[in-house]
């Protein structure tokens, strides 16, 4: 999916398989010890690089190339068409770099993936919640997207979420002189870092503990991420010039996910604990999220769906 939205691909079976292994290279390599020998993680984080580097750079020739440029079908038609309309040409490096920014996204989309699954499978009535708005707008009608051909109870499935954050850079430095924050001086050149998680865990706006689970927080009743001056208090895209450029569509593939599982499917945990989890350099389960998916019976949406479908 991210391969035809991000570059327009059409890939085989073995091809996409080639370029997901390639780009895992790459992601588990970007903290590895500065050490270029033979058979070092840098070593192999380059190789991979280099080779992921290479297919995007005949991807993008491929669309230079190509008389007709009109229309936007995926992002990199965008990223280059919306450049020609103000007059600016990127070279073939800058659009690797943005394609590879963009592409690399795809992980911490998969770690919030991991995180929505987890989280609706510990509180049955926010799933539950999610059923009644449903029906409210009439999309619990049967999908056979989940087939009984095969017993779900033979294989669990493993949501992985061991994503990075590869698109997070090095830290900006100071400038110029920062005046003084609360008493500190921040000199010029400093590096600067700003934690997104420690804004989230110290904001004064939530009326509940902010490591809870408490979606209604969001909800037209409260908009506890948006009041007013303090709409900097919840800022998992980043905010300002540099806010994430991803974010509808991270958006858009987590809402699709919740709506899809809920009412085609339940699920369980096919481990006897909840996996422990680790939040470095981004959160995923230590060991994946091992899991039972099992389709709902025929109806849609209602408590007489969730009698799981034996093969």
């Amino acid at each position: 999916i991210a391969a035809r939205i991000l570059l327009g691909l059409s890939l085989e079976e073995k091809q996409f398989k080639d370029l997901a292994k390639t780009f895992e290279q790459l992601v588990e390599n970007l903290f590895s010890l500065p050490l270029n020998v033979p058979f070092s993680g840098l070593r192999k984080g380059i190789k991979a690089r280099d080779m992921l580097h290479d297919y995007m750079e005949k991807a993008i020739m491929e669309k230079l190339q190509r008389k007709n440029m009109e229309g936007h079908s995926d992002a990199l038609d965008f990223i280059i068409n919306s450049a020609k309309e103000h007059g600016k040409e990127f070279t073939i490096q800058e659009l690797k770099t943005a394609i590879e920014l963009i592409f690399a996204a795809f992980f911490t989309t998969a770690s919030a993936s991991t995180s929505l699954i987890l989280l609706l499978l510990k509180h049955p009535s926010a799933i539950e919640k999610i059923r009644q708005e449903l029906v409210a707008h009439e999309l619990n009608r049967p999908c056979h997207c989940l087939t009984p051909a095969v017993s779900p109870r033979e294989q669990p499935c493993t949501v992985q979420g061991k994503g990075r954050n590869p698109s997070q850079g090095c830290p900006p430095a100071a400038d110029d002189p920062f005046p003084p924050l609360q008493g500190y001086q921040i000199p010029k050149g400093w590096s600067v870092m700003y934690s997104i998680r420690d804004t989230h865990e110290t904001a004064a706006v939530y009326q509940s503990a902010p490591e809870s689970f408490d979606p209604d927080r969001f909800g037209a009743a409260r908009q506890e991420d948006s009041q007013g001056a303090g709409r900097f208090h919840y800022i998992p895209f980043g905010g300002g010039v540099r806010s994430c450029i991803g974010q509808e569509l991270a958006k858009a593939v987590l809402k699709l996910l919740a709506i899809e599982l809920v009412r085609t499917a339940r699920w369980e945990l096919a481990t006897p604990d909840f996996p422990a989890m680790q939040t470095v350099p981004i959160v995923h389960p230590v060991d994946g999220l091992q899991l039972f998916f099992r389709p709902l019976q025929p109806g849609g949406v209602g408590p007489s769906s969730q009698v799981p479908q034996e093969a």
